[in-house]
């Protein structure tokens, strides 16, 4: 009887995810939390670097990673580890580092672009409400992030995941809601 009791004394203490004796308190980082909690995170690529070495073959990883709160905020991250999960989440703090606003037009976007980098060229097109996303993987995982949810898009050029992420971002960049262009004008 006095075993079993020990026992659920220690399996009482032991707070799951932690150790021994530990509380099971939430920590306050902020507003920081808050932002991190409402972001969506997409892996997009991962990829294996071999090292050859005298005992063998050394791996290494690095990830590609987008960030976005699907409100038309979007960062994206490259992260490199010995490990797959650290180069993930070397890749979504880089990621959340370098959050950028884009601009749409309802759950589409405001006029047709062609986004070109290194060697990947990606067309976006907007589309009728009902569409849906029209896109391969990887396009697809950007476009999700930002929010966008009717969107025609091309791949064109390279089908290298880096490249076709950053065509894609510099075509976003380019994007101009109708008053904005006015205004251009206007001054």
């Amino acid at each position: 009887m006095n075993q079993q009791h020990s026992n659920n004394n220690k399996n009482r203490s032991r707070q799951p995810g932690g150790k021994p004796g530990s509380s099971n308190r939430q920590t306050e980082e902020g507003p920081r939390s808050e932002t991190a909690s409402e972001l969506v995170e997409k892996v997009i690529h991962i990829n294996r670097c071999a090292k050859v070495v005298k005992g063998g073959r050394r791996f290494s990883f690095s990830a590609l990673v987008v960030v976005g709160d699907q409100k038309g905020r979007i960062g994206v991250g490259h992260g490199k580890a010995k490990e797959v999960p650290d180069a993930i989440r070397k890749a979504t703090e880089d990621a959340h580092k370098h959050l950028e606003l884009i601009q749409l037009k309802n759950n589409t976007i405001p006029h047709p672009i062609i986004g070109n980098s290194d060697g990947g060229s990606v067309m976006l097109k907007p589309a009728s409400p009902g569409t849906g996303v029209i896109a391969g993987a990887v396009v697809g995982a950007v476009i999700e992030v930002i929010g966008i949810k009717d969107i025609l898009t091309k791949s064109l050029g390279s089908n290298n995941p880096y490249a076709m992420v950053n065509a894609t971002l510099v075509g976003l960049r380019k994007l101009r809601t109708a008053e904005q262009i006015s205004a251009i004008k206007a001054a």
